[in-house]
């Protein structure tokens, strides 16, 4: 069981077996440890040494987020003793052969999801461009297997993508004012959940990589990188349409978010998270959660995590 605990003011304390989500003198919820795979804490919400003591006897990975969703850290189990898992883990990345196929596997995955989604949004939409585009889509699947180099596919996952994006606003029965995707700041509501829910299902990937005892880093289809999650990146790939995207269009299609539920800042104004107390200078926690994916410092002010494109060079294979 994954828990989210948004509600400002909050603590989680322990009593007995369980974890209590308390608000005062008023309890809102008791937590079953054995239970719990994940717990996701929203700003100011304070943990109890008992409860934290708790947290890490069972295992149970803790993701801390601001207010507003940007990642801060996260409490996670004791690295994988399992040394000979980690050798072999390693030495792949060294095997040109399985990189390509690994590649591939991934991206012909995340394609046919994307076409599928377009093709749904023709039939409900009745949205001509959305069929073309998922035709379009569907024409470079087969190229994959012709690639032969991971900068190839690359390439190829990287114009998927934008045809995808172009398609992916006549999903939408009113007009959200998303036009093209933007990670940095989102420049609307529809990038904005996007960007969230891309990182819920970051922190997702991320305590499923740890469960198997796999080392999140050494990846395939993203590059690897000091601090950059790549093999979490690249098991995130085939779920983003079908999880984070199609969660996306029933948010706003059901109304479930609106408009008037998002607020907008201006690039002059300066906004500050709500704090109890305010350090002379506090620790920089806006940097991507995983890490520098971009290799830019000017960029970490991100909310969103994982980059549509894998590589700087995103040139269609000649």
């Amino acid at each position: 069981m994954v828990v989210y605990i948004n509600t400002q003011g909050t603590r989680l304390i322990k009593e007995g077996r369980h974890l209590l989500v308390k608000k005062g003198e008023s309890t809102y919820h008791t937590l079953f440890t054995y239970k719990l795979k994940q717990i996701v804490l929203f700003g100011n919400v304070e943990i109890t040494h008992r409860a934290l003591a708790q947290i890490l006897r069972h295992e149970i990975d803790t993701v801390f987020l601001t207010r507003s969703g940007r990642y801060l850290g996260r409490l996670a189990a004791p690295e994988s003793r399992n040394v000979f898992l980690h050798k072999r883990q390693y030495a792949l990345l060294d095997d040109e052969v399985f990189s390509l196929r690994m590649a591939r596997s991934l991206v012909a995955g995340k394609m046919s999801n994307m076409a599928t989604l377009l093709m749904r949004i023709r039939r409900s939409r009745a949205a001509e461009i959305a069929g073309q585009k998922a035709r379009e889509i569907q024409e470079l699947i087969p190229l994959l297997e012709k690639a032969n180099t991971v900068d190839s596919i690359r390439g190829y996952e990287g114009r998927a993508s934008a045809l995808y994006f172009e398609a992916f606003p006549a999903g939408f029965i009113e007009n959200q004012g998303f036009t093209r995707r933007v990670r940095r700041p989102p420049t609307d509501p529809v990038n904005s959940i996007l960007s969230l829910l891309y990182t819920f299902l970051m922190n997702r990937v991320y305590a499923a990589v740890r469960v198997a005892a796999l080392d999140p880093y050494p990846g395939f289809l993203h590059s690897i990188d000091y601090g950059r999650y790549s093999l979490v990146l690249d098991l995130m790939e085939e779920f983003r349409t079908i999880i984070a995207d199609t969660l996306t269009l029933s948010l706003f299609n059901l109304k479930i978010l609106q408009r008037g539920d998002f607020y907008e800042e201006k690039p002059d104004e300066q906004y500050e998270e709500p704090t109890d107390t305010v350090r002379e200078n506090p620790a920089d926690v806006s940097k991507d959660p995983i890490g520098w994916i971009s290799g830019n410092a000017a960029e970490a002010d991100g909310f969103d995590i994982p980059e549509q494109r894998m590589d700087e060079n995103q040139n269609m294979p000649r």
